[in-house]
């Protein structure tokens, strides 16, 4: 079972990895004109004002230059977890026990828990396809919801002080919860767009992959059978037009409802003013930790539930055909 384990393990531990590196992607390529900060706000003298319109995070992370290489403050962020995640995983692995303890008995459970919460809900050999990136979506999503609440983070960077020279606001945090930067939802709701299409070809076919689109489902006969297929024709674009449509939905249902809850606890903070600043956020913490669990589960079972559907498909057909026969 150990083995077995580590084999899934060394997996999610490269997508960890390829994580950051996709955000840096999609991050590079949202970068417009000449690299200017995201989040800037016009100002009548021309110049630009970061986030004083409002007292809460901007909705684009802030880019900073490191020589030639652009990044944003939620990069930082995303390869600090993913490198903590993995560190701590090889450390974990480095001495193998046959009974576990300490961490190495903390990564055989999250592995196995998922495992088989997975199995049950897609079967047995889909899971055996598709393990390594569900497993790494829930581990990631999980971890950067949760190094996103530590005291620090969207509180230490730069701003804009007041009237009375202090500063009360970061307009520019050195640090921003990963999944507020729709960036980084956006990278993982593609790569899961990606790899589903890779599954569904590779578990119906190009050739079934199209007739479960947009072939005509049931019995029929005659005149109703030639009306099911242009029904059943239109139901197929509609699909297509959904499947387009999910790297988008993923991605903004993840990033709302993180950048809500970091935006929430700003305004609780304000709120507070400059000594109780610390101390009227605090009970809508734990409400935040339940959230980043939540939208980890979510992920991952949504992208889930999306490729059963369209894996499984074909050999359902198949079993009904053999009951005609």
């Amino acid at each position: 079972m150990q083995f077995y384990v580590m084999f899934w393990v060394r997996k999610i531990l490269a997508a960890l990895l390829l994580a950051g590196v996709l955000q840096a992607g999609v991050a590079a390529g949202a970068v417009g004109g000449h690299g200017e900060k995201a989040g800037a706000v016009p100002t009548e003298k021309g110049g630009h004002n970061q986030g004083e319109a409002h007292g809460g995070i901007t909705p684009d992370a802030p880019r900073f230059h490191l020589g030639p290489l652009v990044v944003t403050n939620s990069m930082i962020l995303t390869w600090g977890v993913a490198l903590g995640l993995i560190a701590f995983a090889r450390m974990a692995t480095a001495n193998l026990k046959t009974v576990p303890e300490g961490a190495q008995n903390f990564w055989e459970w999250l592995v196995e828990s998922l495992y088989g919460f997975l199995e049950g809900i897609i079967g047995h050999e889909l899971v055996k396809k598709t393990f390594w990136f569900f497993a790494t979506i829930f581990i990631f999503i999980l971890f950067t919801n949760w190094f996103s609440l530590i005291p620090g983070v969207g509180t230490v960077g730069w701003g804009t002080p007041d009237a009375s020279g202090h500063l009360h606001h970061i307009t520019n945090p050195l640090l921003r919860g990963v999944n507020a930067d729709l960036n980084m939802t956006l990278a993982m709701a593609m790569v899961f767009f990606v790899c589903w299409t890779y599954w569904a070809l590779q578990a119906n076919g190009p050739g079934g992959f199209i007739l479960h689109l947009f072939g005509p489902k049931g019995d029929t006969t005659g005149a109703l059978k030639v009306l099911m297929i242009l029904v059943f024709v239109a139901v197929g674009v509609l699909e297509v037009v959904s499947i387009l449509f999910r790297p988008v939905s993923l991605s903004f249902r993840l990033f709302g409802n993180i950048f809500a809850g970091e935006n929430m606890l700003e305004t609780m903070a304000l709120m507070g003013g400059q000594y109780f600043g610390w101390l009227l956020p605090l009970p809508f913490y734990a409400m935040e930790l339940l959230v980043g669990l939540v939208q980890a589960l979510v992920f991952m079972l949504l992208t889930a539930v999306f490729t059963l559907l369209i894996c499984t498909h074909d050999e359902a057909e198949h079993d009904h055909g053999k009951e005609h026969h």
